[in-house]
């Protein structure tokens, strides 16, 4: 074994004809030497290099892609046996880690790009439950044996559940034990690049989950890396004094330190670039910006790292998107403007608590018409927020899925039916991006588990429910080239009776109009609203439609002939009698 004169430049494994390079940083290491299957794992392994700012370096001639190797770090008495904290590919979460070749995948020429932002519905899915059997995990293979069926139901993005290596085979994923690796068993890096490029081929963007306001804590390489910490805690990646608690451990990153907040920068890059994924959603920001997740204890080195990774990507990908889960309405979290942390959108609890609230209230006097208005408003600016009544976390931990929150004795009766799918339109024809959650669609009833997998068969019992998703879908999009505005900023208020449960409302995108007209009680209604203008609005859709259920009342909304009698600060009135629990789009015709 040799090395090269030149050291090449990178960190992790770089292999190269006829060897390969490693890289590591570990600044309070007497000395380091890479061992793995190209040394028959000798104990003394292949000694590596000190270099500047506590890296250490070596070329070994003979390891090539698919050998398995690690890092043997000396510290005084200590003799510590590491996972490469950059490792894309990994035996296990407490294996080994494996030499990997990143530019070897046939990308087959994908350039996709991600859809713009008013264009874009989001489903999201986690891999394991998504298309797991009894006994079997599932993995990126099995789900892309579902993207079929996700184009047609017209999404054009999937949002995955984190896929970092974790540790044991079950996990929602937010407990990364070795970030830059995909989990093998989701089937590692090659599988999610496959997935991806079959995704971009389907026409659907595939946004990841990514965690950086903790890591493991349990399998963790990285903890103590190179042997020295303070007061016990994590060592050189890891905040070692009261800023490394968050509720999921002592695993904060040290956001300070400049070769940390460089592993985070290149890890969030590294999905994008390397795996050509469209957009990052950023999990629990708010333990990234306060130490104590109330909103006190304000860590200005989170909203710097923040700031720095969302600059770079929106420099470098302005086609990527960039979501925070932050859970307070902070606009500053949205905003790319000087103490602002720059993502472009933020997951909305400011709509998904109210109208949960009013498809779950047991009586229609309980259901607030306004409190819904004030849910769709929403920010000046909507596409920076992501509008939905499902997440993982909204169904998980005991919280029910809505259609068992409405019915809990009949989740598949008519009440829950017709109030879960309201939510579901709502969410679609309301501005901002709308997210689904996996089986959604088919009104999927049981509380999200990463061990306990989707129930298919609802697919096709409650396929026709499927079918007024996707057209909905194809509404929001305007697919047909008929509803634009679903598309647009414009929002304004047509009609509110907060006695009679009715809500009407407008969508704009330049001179494109769309009329949305809401009855959230268990009565038909006959609604008089003010329109946008004179004319004739045709139906595009409307979910009690027959079509959709056998036990919806397929209650007939014509179309409407506006006049030109100003009503409610429009030009033009019309009436429309609308359904029990019902949503109708209507469009100039």
């Amino acid at each position: 074994m040799s090395e090269h004169e030149t050291p090449l430049p990178g960190l992790g494994s770089m292999p190269h004809e006829g060897g390969t390079a490693f890289r590591v940083w570990a600044p309070n290491a007497d000395a380091v030497a890479v061992t793995g299957s190209f040394t028959d794992w000798s104990d003394d392994g292949h000694p590596m290099q000190a270099e500047e700012n506590g890296h250490w370096y070596a070329d070994v001639e003979g390891a090539a892609p698919g050998d398995e190797y690690q890092f043997v770090i000396t510290n005084g008495d200590q003799r510590l046996m590491r996972i490469d904290p950059r490792a894309r590919v990994v035996t296990n979460s407490s294996g080994n880690a494996v030499v990997y070749d990143r530019d070897a995948f046939d990308w087959d020429g994908d350039t996709f790009g991600c859809p713009p932002h008013d264009e874009l519905v989001i489903y999201e899915t986690h891999i394991g439950s998504f298309v797991a059997s009894e006994g079997d995990a599932g993995d990126l293979g099995g789900l892309a044996g579902k993207l079929g069926y996700l184009s047609e139901l017209g999404i054009n993005a999937i949002e995955l559940m984190p896929v970092a290596e974790f540790a044991g085979d079950y996990s929602w994923g937010y407990n990364p034990s070795n970030p830059f690796a995909v989990e093998s068993g989701y089937g590692g890096a090659d599988a999610l690049k496959g997935f991806v490029r079959e995704a971009h081929r389907h026409g659907i963007a595939v946004i990841l989950d990514v965690v950086i306001n903790h890591y493991g804590p349990s399998d963790l390489s990285l903890w103590q890396f190179d042997g020295w910490s303070e007061d016990g805690l994590g060592g050189i990646y890891f905040y070692n004094d009261e800023r490394s608690s968050t509720p999921w451990g002592d695993t904060r990153p040290d956001y300070g330190r400049e070769e940390v907040r460089a592993y985070l920068h290149d890890n969030a890059l590294m999905w994008l670039e390397e795996f050509h994924l469209d957009g990052l959603r950023f999990d629990a920001t708010l333990y990234v910006r306060t130490i104590d997740g109330l909103g006190t204890g304000d860590l200005p080195e989170g909203w710097d790292v923040m700031r720095s990774i969302t600059s770079t990507i929106r420099e470098r990908h302005p086609d990527k998107i960039l979501i925070a889960e932050d859970l307070q309405s902070d606009p500053a979290i949205t905003s790319p403007e000087e103490g602002g942390a720059g993502f472009h959108a933020q997951w909305d609890t400011s709509f998904v608590h109210p109208v949960r609230g009013l498809l779950t209230a047991v009586d229609d006097s309980e259901r607030s018409m306004t409190g819904l208005v004030e849910a769709l408003r929403g920010a000046d600016e909507p596409f920076r927020r992501i509008v939905y009544t499902e997440s993982h976390d909204e169904v998980a931990n005991g919280k029910l899925r809505v259609p068992h929150e409405i019915d809990g004795d009949d989740p598949g009766g008519w009440a829950a039916q017709k109030r879960a799918t309201l939510g579901t339109a709502i969410a679609l024809t309301t501005p901002g991006i709308p997210m689904l959650f996996q089986g959604q669609e088919f009104l999927e009833d049981e509380w999200f588990r990463d061990d306990v997998p989707l129930d298919w068969e609802r697919a096709e019992q409650f396929r026709d429910i499927v079918r007024l998703t996707r057209d909905l879908v194809r509404l929001r999009r305007d697919v047909d080239g008929v509803s634009h505005g679903l598309r647009g900023e414009g929002f304004e208020v047509l009609h509110l009776d907060d006695e009679a449960k009715t809500l009407a409302w407008a969508r704009r995108s330049g001179d494109d109009v769309a009329v949305v007209v809401v009855n959230a009680s268990a009565e038909p209604k006959e609604i008089t609203s003010g329109m946008p203008s004179a004319g004739l609005w045709t139906v595009r859709f409307n979910s009690d439609a027959s079509t959709y259920s056998a036990l919806f009342a397929g209650h007939e909304t014509h179309d409407v002939e506006a006049v030109e009698e100003p009503t409610e600060d429009q030009p033009a009135s019309g009436s429309l009698s609308v359904g029990a629990y019902s949503l109708v789009v209507l469009t100039p015709a």
